[in-house]
């Protein structure tokens, strides 16, 4: 799977860009604020039909735009050429597959499978739950069309029950329904529940290889799954927790709880470990979903870096370099020397690379 192309209308400060990327390494360049990111975050848009970033769609428009425009040409695993566009208005977004308008994100998952790391994925271990859940619920989708299915649903589902709850105190008839939506509640968390048990699992051996290897030998890594509820309790816990969730309008069990641990030689690393720590089991993870990728679909996704180098020392600087050889990967950085020297010391012998200056919005092939 390999990008080859790029197109963008007026997405946040880009004007108007054509990239043709390199099938392995495509290196980003320039000073703060003049759409790096902005650049990734395109490449990222067209995968998943998301940002990568908090916010809304429309932040996306070029300012004194009235809609904007990104299309990713991709070359898949059977040689054939996938254009995936979308089409960004104030109030609405339409996401075609080679022409054809899809009509649920679901269909547009896994024609392009994307990884980003960037500078807040190393908070990734102290930073807040929902972050956690973000980071598996958008692998997951990426990789099982069926999860986000019922992850839609799900969410879908706690909306309606979400509201029914604040409905109840002014018209008590509502909770005659209330039975009918815990029971696809759990119909629909059943089927999380499973997919990131196992999506844990699996990934945690992967990480904990990683963090051997970028230490070593002298640190373990456990990724531990913290479910709010089991299957099995799910609906009971439900009715336990009704009138509760009721004086709360909110729902309080459930998959939208969940969380993950990490445990770097048995201990919590969010309290006991260094920052140093935290950045490479961060790494350690981030990598380990290649991997995991690889072995699902046979072929490795397409790696964003954004401006992660410069958080990282030489020694996971070198790990990260070695580990994405071969694969297609676009890195953002700050400063034209600091992107030669970093780049020629790692990659001496790879011949597949591109350069691009970023002024203003503007791209500019640099020659290597």
């Amino acid at each position: 799977m390999r990008i080859e192309k790029i197109n963008l209308i007026n997405f946040r400060n880009i004007e108007n860009a054509e990239i043709d990327l390199a099938d392995e390494i495509n290196i980003f360049y320039g000073d703060n604020a003049q759409g790096k990111t902005n650049f990734l975050e395109s490449v990222y848009f067209c995968a998943t039909g998301r940002s990568h970033r908090f916010g809304k769609d429309k932040e996306l428009i070029k300012i004194g735009e009235k809609d904007a425009f990104a299309s990713a040409f991709v070359k898949n695993i059977h040689g054939h050429l996938d254009k995936l566009s979308v089409h960004i208005e104030k109030d609405s977004k339409k996401i075609m597959v080679n022409g054809v308008v899809i009509k649920r994100l679901g269909e547009l998952f896994g024609h392009l499978i994307c990884v980003i790391f960037s500078p807040e994925d190393l908070s990734l271990v102290k930073a807040g739950p929902g972050l956690r859940r973000r980071f598996l619920d958008m692998e997951l989708c990426q990789l099982y069309p069926t999860y986000y299915f019922s992850l839609r649903m799900y969410y879908k589902v706690l909306k309606q029950r979400n509201n029914l709850l604040r409905e109840v105190a002014n018209i008590p008839k509502c909770l005659d329904t209330l039975d009918v939506w815990d029971e696809q509640l759990v119909k629909y968390g059943a089927d999380i529940i499973v997919a990131r048990k196992r999506f844990v699992s699996e990934l945690t051996i992967l990480a904990d290889l990683n963090q051997k290897k970028i230490t070593n030998n002298t640190e373990s890594l456990e990724i531990i799954y913290k479910n709010n509820v089991e299957n099995n309790t799910f609906l009971e816990k439900l009715t336990k927790n009704r009138e509760f969730d009721i004086a709360r309008k909110n729902t309080s069990v459930g998959i939208h709880k969940d969380d993950l641990e990490f445990k770097i030689d048995g201990k919590d690393a969010r309290v006991f470990a260094s920052q140093g720590q935290q950045r490479t089991a961060a790494l350690s993870i981030k990598l380990a979903e290649l991997d995991l990728i690889f072995n699902e679909k046979g072929y490795m996704p397409v790696l964003l870096l954004d401006d992660i180098l410069s958080e990282l020392d030489a020694n996971r600087q070198h790990f990260l370099m070695n580990k994405i050889k071969g694969m297609q990967t676009i890195i953002t950085m700050t400063g034209a020397e600091s992107v030669f020297d970093d780049f020629l010391a790692f990659n001496k012998n790879c011949d597949s690379t591109k350069f691009f200056r970023v002024e203003k919005g503007n791209f500019f092939t640099e020659n290597t």
